[in-house]
């Protein structure tokens, strides 16, 4: 995962997250897992949201059975991935006569919780599972490799924009791209002097039709597919997303 032009994006393992983080996987050559540091409850890792059948939105979410910040996210198992799976298509379930790409999304969830139980039962390569299930959907190229996984030699402790710098080096990465919103975190001066360019990804908000309910923007990446044929998605990834340099 070496060589010249390789622009790469580390994202911890988000639980089947929001479009955006998809569009940052469509403008990436590589994508790294990141999942070597302490684990932090009850975020994005473990839990999103979709469409609430009443109003608003409902969550789901994967519980653990070592949850903690004791732990690195790699260590992070499933209390019970079947249980899990069932949970989240019930919370979908609603939607099976109104949604007209409800049966796509509840195969995808099949397709990312029926795996070999040392893949299902890791929240890393459970979430790993679910992104790779979604690009094969939507047709985007998805070249993944998890951190925990590779002989990279990382420091032990380093600042939050740092880690992505040392993770680029390593890999001989002349771009990283991280999203807008996180832009404060990172210092473009280090980046410069390690001859890798650093970028940030800003994506327009994705508005659909969601008939017999009222619409919530920035859900889960299921709840976009569930109303949204492929290429509608993809569109809108590619139509609504600018790159700005440091």
């Amino acid at each position: 995962m070496s060589g010249s032009g390789l622009r790469l994006g580390v994202m911890q393992p988000y639980f089947f997250p929001h479009l955006a983080h998809f569009a940052l996987i469509e403008h990436t050559d590589a994508w790294i897992v990141f999942d070597v540091t302490q684990y932090t409850p009850k975020t994005w890792m473990s839990r999103n949201r979709v469409l609430h059948p009443s109003t608003g939105w409902n969550w789901i979410n994967v519980p653990l059975a070592n949850g903690s910040i004791h732990i690195r996210t790699h260590e992070a198992r499933l209390l019970d991935p079947q249980a899990a799976r069932d949970t989240v298509l019930g919370k979908l379930s609603h939607y099976r006569r109104k949604a007209p790409f409800h049966h796509t999304v509840e195969r995808l969830v099949h397709e990312t919780f029926d795996g070999p139980p040392d893949e299902v039962g890791s929240l890393t390569h459970l979430n790993r599972r679910g992104l790779a299930a979604v690009c094969r959907h939507l047709g985007l190229r998805f070249e993944s490799s998890v951190c925990s996984t590779l002989d990279l030699g990382l420091p032990e402790h380093l600042e939050a924009g740092d880690w992505a710098l040392e993770i680029c080096g390593r890999l001989g990465a002349t771009t990283y791209l991280n999203p807008v919103g996180g832009r404060a975190l990172f210092d473009p001066a280090r980046y410069r002097e390690r001859g890798i360019a650093l970028q940030f990804l800003e994506m327009a908000p994705f508005a659909y039709a969601t008939p017999g309910y009222a619409f919530e923007p920035g859900l889960s990446i299921l709840d976009v597919m569930m109303w949204n044929e492929p290429a509608a998605i993809v569109r809108a990834l590619r139509e609504g997303s600018v790159l700005h340099d440091a």
